[in-house]
């Protein structure tokens, strides 16, 4: 399908002032780097972008902003606590706000939602009625997701989870998905068309985020530094590295590190506790979320850097972004065995069977050993970023699912409301 898209087709040809709203509930943005490259990629294709999403807590604080010729709505949105019910709250607020901004932004050519929730096909289904495609971009399996994160098994939420998930493919024109695996649920699990499903895999941005002079002040004197980088949320691993890392002080008798733990998240205090529990506040920092210099200074100083999510129904299939920023940074990685981190990193990472913590410590050790081998598995890592996984191939294929999904359909007008096209079910 990409060989028979041209670019004139991709970009709306001779059809000026479509219309995009992308619908983002999780995160803010630009601070949500994968939706900010799809907002500049269909600017720089000739589309008007606007963004609806949460405001951020130290950042993308403000109401309404444009910023590189992207318009971003944003809504005051506190996040969920108290399990299912806070997030029923968390859910219902931002739908409201979704909905209101929505109406002010007003016609629009397609709405491209991504998850999660798998909620935001309600306001897509009423822009749809507007004229719009609807273009779902899966950042997660929702379903998995659950099971993973509350260990309640395949009760009443999990199936409502399901139907949701349901909804949300029948509903789309056409499917994002972030890697194959998610690409072979939505076909197998969701019924939609294999054509109608585009893979559009998330990759750092390289003229903004690469190395840097490293900085061994960063290592606070310590030969050797380990990084984490990513969401602390009970899914990610985070008590799975820090057990490691008592393992490889303890039982491998390894102090020359210092390791930093950079991000936040709802597992955040209990890891902060965790590590003191375990002894090891001297050599473990947390510094909760940075600047993207600051990242980039720790990275390019690191020794090794972390993936340490176990082996679960939703990190067997996702790809992490901090493998892949770790790659594009030159660093080695230690990951437990998970099908998706294979994909990505290949022989950039080192990789502990069975989610076993003794093993990632004795890895780590291995790679402190031997600087010769992380040199060559940073560089492998850099050239699997240049190359297959770079932003240009997704560019490449978020453009091709746009022109599919506005094939034949003519563009609304942001002064008058659009005629809904009826589209058969599958």
């Amino acid at each position: 399908m990409l060989g028979d898209t041209t670019s004139g087709d991709i970009a709306g040809g001779d059809r000026p002032g479509r219309r995009a709203l992308i619908l983002v509930e999780n995160l803010s943005v630009p601070f949500d780097r994968r939706v900010w490259q799809e907002c500049t990629t269909l600017r720089d294709a000739g589309w008007e972008v606007h963004v609806i999403c949460p405001r951020g807590h130290k950042r993308d604080t403000e109401a309404e902003a444009e910023i590189d010729g992207v318009r971003i709505h944003r809504y005051p949105l506190r996040a969920a606590t108290g399990g299912p019910a806070g997030y029923l709250r968390e859910y219902g607020t931002a739908l409201w706000h979704t909905a209101r901004l929505a109406r002010k932004v007003g016609p629009v050519d397609v709405v491209h939602a991504c998850n999660p929730p798998d909620l935001l096909f309600l306001p897509a289904l009423w822009l749809k009625r507007r004229g719009a495609r609807f273009v779902f971009d899966q950042h997660d399996l929702v379903p998995e997701l659950y099971l993973s994160r509350f260990d309640r098994g395949e009760d009443l939420l999990y199936r409502a989870v399901c139907g949701l998930e349901r909804l949300t493919y029948r509903a789309a024109d056409v499917v994002l998905a972030t890697n194959e695996s998610y690409r072979d649920v939505a076909v197998r699990r969701g019924g939609v068309p294999p054509e109608d499903v585009f893979v559009v895999r998330s990759a750092p941005d390289t003229d903004r985020f690469h190395p840097v002079p490293p900085e061994p002040e960063l290592k606070r004197g310590k030969p050797h530094l380990l990084c984490y980088l990513g969401v602390m949320g009970p899914q990610d691993g985070v008590d799975y590295a820090l057990r490691a890392l008592a393992k490889l002080r303890d039982d491998l008798g390894r102090t020359d590190w210092h390791a930093v733990f950079i991000g936040a998240g709802d597992a955040f205090d209990a890891m902060v506790e965790l590590s003191r529990g375990l002894g090891l506040s001297d050599q473990v920092q947390f510094t909760g979320r940075v600047s993207d210099a600051d990242l980039a200074r720790h990275l390019s100083t690191a020794d090794v850097c972390l993936s340490p999510d176990p082996r679960n129904p939703l990190n067997d299939v996702s790809t992490m972004n901090k493998v892949l920023e770790y790659m594009v940074m030159g660093r080695p990685i230690v990951s437990f065995d998970l099908r998706e981190a294979r994909v990505s990193a290949g022989d950039a990472a080192l990789y502990a069977s069975g989610d076993d913590e003794g093993e990632f410590a004795a890895l780590i050790a291995l790679l402190l050993d031997d600087p010769e081998q992380r040199t060559r598995m940073g560089k492998i890592g850099q050239e699997r970023i240049g190359g297959q996984l770079s932003w240009r191939n997704s560019q490449a294929s978020l453009l091709a699912a746009y022109a599919a999904a506005c094939r034949n359909h003519t563009p609304v007008s942001p002064n008058r409301p659009a005629r809904a096209r009826r589209r058969p079910h599958r």
